[in-house]
């Protein structure tokens, strides 16, 4: 037999070799670093046996994929410590995330961060000391029941497997055991740098009705060095927090009165309207018509979307006049409606609605998040309705502004195409399937790279979703580009073609920022609230050397009032504090550029100025300071320098 390596040279194996034996095949010291193998684009366990002709890659440390196999792993080495220390603990998950790992468990008694978490990593670093192997085994679900017959979350999850009818897959290390995919790492010495991080209430699946577990979170990473600079990054994380820095900057605020509904305070709202002026503008450039719909609409809209049905338990619902209304969650059905205001021809599309829509949906009260997560936000959607035919030219268009916006803020970015749901889904499948060709056409064609996210799709479409990395190592998901083939049947939408014949439409549903207030949350932590100069809520504080002085004071407000005729957002600080004190307040307050003026600069019409975050100063003539300070508010620069 033979298998296909990555730079499509093949290379003869023996017959029914397994991954590790085709590893040797490879180079012998290939086998040794080897933690698993990628079999046809899947992950293989060394020991498990690989097909003819396949496409096999080595897994190794360096590897992308090799970091959540040893998450996954660390995963285990938890719940082995665990199991030492309490025996009678019952294991529910424990899968690898972005960033770690952990583990839900049901304790028989209270678990204390400062007290238990401590032990169980000692432990952990002692079961790493030992170096146990890691196995695996395939087992009959009959088998599997045995091994975990004091398991009470191993033998539903064993009864749910089995239907599928196949051997099972467990994972031994030492005295331990776990229901498990793989693929592992070769032994628990491997796992090098572990860090127990903190613990949270959960309910088993996730289902309030089922019974409360303690999730342990952790990390895990192949070298120390690895593992302090990301601790470091997790203190200037808490520091870069958007709910302290909203509150010290006064952007906004959350009460009581309304968990989840955001009040926006003055600074913000400067913050939030530069933001949506620049949408505006970019709107007009790009041929969008900007509409605002309804708050609230009939049960009937919301039926005839799916949204009723698919969507219903997160909505917030009334009468009106003895009718059922719902505030909407989204916008599309909305524009739908604006659609059918009126008669189209073939020669208006793509007509592109654009709206700053704000909707309300219902959130868990324990995943709300200052602006991470609300239960009302304002979406930058715009619906663009337009032929089949018209979808690569206009995605296209959509890839240049969202990468435009993008760049401009610093964020750089990556795309997934994220292809129909499992279950919650509305459409025939082959409909589906032609709209995901689609987008993978336009991509391909572009030479876009992207990655397959199977079922994350929106129930009515797929979706290209735009994932960027911020200055704090993050992952999120903001802009989407979502493909719908539904809503404009669903509600009958219809355009005259050339030959005067009624055709149904398509519609892509578009946002950049995502929604507002996560956007501006996401700035926040990402600028660490030094927001790029066009952005700040105050760009230019003024602060007189000797509060009192008559030349200084009137020099400050000459100032002001020809800075103010530009529209800049400055003030001036004359208070009957020690300059180094004011000086301070404004540092604090991320204001874009301190003034310092002092007898020399009001006789000589200077300026003595500080940009946030440098400790530099320079003095320059007040018209130089000015003309540098509009080309950096016009050109919307992400970093300010001299």
């Amino acid at each position: 037999m033979f298998i296909i390596l990555p730079d499509k040279s093949k290379k003869e194996i023996a017959d029914g070799s397994t991954a590790l034996e085709a590893c040797r095949a490879i180079a012998i010291s290939l086998s040794k670093e080897a933690i698993c193998a990628k079999v046809n684009g899947e992950l293989f366990d060394l020991n498990e046996r690989i097909p003819d002709g396949c496409t096999f890659e080595v897994i190794t440390a360096k590897s992308p994929e090799a970091i959540e196999i040893l998450r996954h792993s660390a995963a285990h080495l938890m719940a082995q410590a665990i199991q030492h220390l309490y025996p009678d603990a019952q294991f529910a998950y424990g899968p690898a995330t972005e960033e770690g790992f952990y583990y839900d468990v049901r304790f028989d008694h209270p678990l204390s961060e400062n007290e238990d978490l401590p032990k169980i990593e000692q432990e952990m670093k002692k079961i790493i000391s030992q170096n146990e192997k890691i196995v695996r085994e395939d087992v009959t679900p009959e088998k599997a029941r045995e091994i975990f017959a004091d398991q009470k979350y191993k033998l539903i999850h064993i009864d749910e497997l089995a239907g599928e009818g196949k051997n099972l897959s467990i994972y031994r290390q030492g005295d331990f055991a776990d229901l498990c995919l793989g693929p592992h790492m070769r032994s628990t010495g491997q796992i090098k740098a572990i860090k127990l991080m903190s613990t949270s209430s959960c309910y088993f699946k996730g289902d309030k009705n089922n019974d409360s577990l303690t999730r342990i979170y952790g990390t895990a990473f192949f070298s120390q060095k690895e593992l302090d600079d990301y601790l470091h990054l997790l203190e200037e994380r808490k520091e870069s927090d958007h709910k302290k820095i909203g509150r010290e900057m006064g952007l906004f605020m959350i009460s009581d009165y309304g968990p989840g509904f955001p009040f926006w305070l003055p600074n913000g709202m400067i913050l939030r309207h530069q933001l949506e002026e620049f949408w505006w503008q970019l709107m007009m450039e790009n041929g969008y018509q900007v509409i605002k719909t309804p708050q609230m609409l009939s049960r009937e809209l919301w039926e005839t979307s799916g949204h009723w049905r698919e969507y219903k338990q997160n909505m917030y619902i009334t009468k009106i006049d003895g009718k059922p209304f719902a505030i909407k969650p989204m916008n599309c059905p909305g524009a739908m409606v604006v659609y059918q205001n009126d008669l189209h021809s073939y020669r208006e599309l793509p007509i592109r609605y654009a709206e700053l829509g704000l909707v309300h949906r219902h959130e868990a009260s324990g995943a709300l998040n200052g602006l991470f997560r609300v239960r009302c936000f304002t979406q930058d959607d715009a619906h663009i309705i337009l032929s089949f035919d018209q979808i690569g030219e206009e995605i296209r268009r959509l890839l240049k502004i969202f990468d435009y916006v993008y760049s401009l803020f610093g964020l750089e970015y990556h795309i997934e195409l994220s292809t129909r749901p499992l279950d919650k889904y509305v459409g025939k499948i082959s409909t589906w399937n032609k709209a995901e060709a689609e987008l993978k056409a336009c991509l391909e064609e572009n030479r876009i790279p992207y990655k397959i996210n199977p079922g994350d799709g929106a129930f009515y479409g797929p979706k290209l979703d735009f994932k960027f990395k911020d200055s704090l190592n993050r992952i999120w998901q903001c802009g989407t580009i979502q493909l719908d083939m539904q809503l404009p049947h669903r509600f009958h939408l219809t355009y005259i073609d050339k030959d005067g014949n009624k055709k149904e439409p398509v519609m892509l549903h578009r946002a950049i920022f995502g929604s507002i207030e996560r956007f501006v949350g996401i700035l926040t932590e990402n600028f660490k609230g030094s927001f790029p100069t066009w952005l700040a809520p105050e760009q230019v504080r003024i602060l007189p050397v000797a509060p009192g002085d008559e030349a200084q004071e009137a020099y400050c407000r000459k100032i002001l009032d020809l800075l103010k005729k530009h529209e800049i957002r400055a003030t001036i600080d004359d208070r009957n504090e020690k300059l180094n004190y004011r000086i301070h307040d404004s540092q604090t307050m991320k204001v874009s550029y301190t003034l310092v003026i002092g007898g020399k600069e009001a006789q000589s019409d200077c300026v003595t100025y500080r940009i946030h975050k440098v400790k530099d100063t320079r003095t320059v003539a007040f018209k130089d300071f000015q003309r540098l300070l509009l080309k950096d508010i016009r050109e919307k620069k992400a970093v300010r320098s001299y």
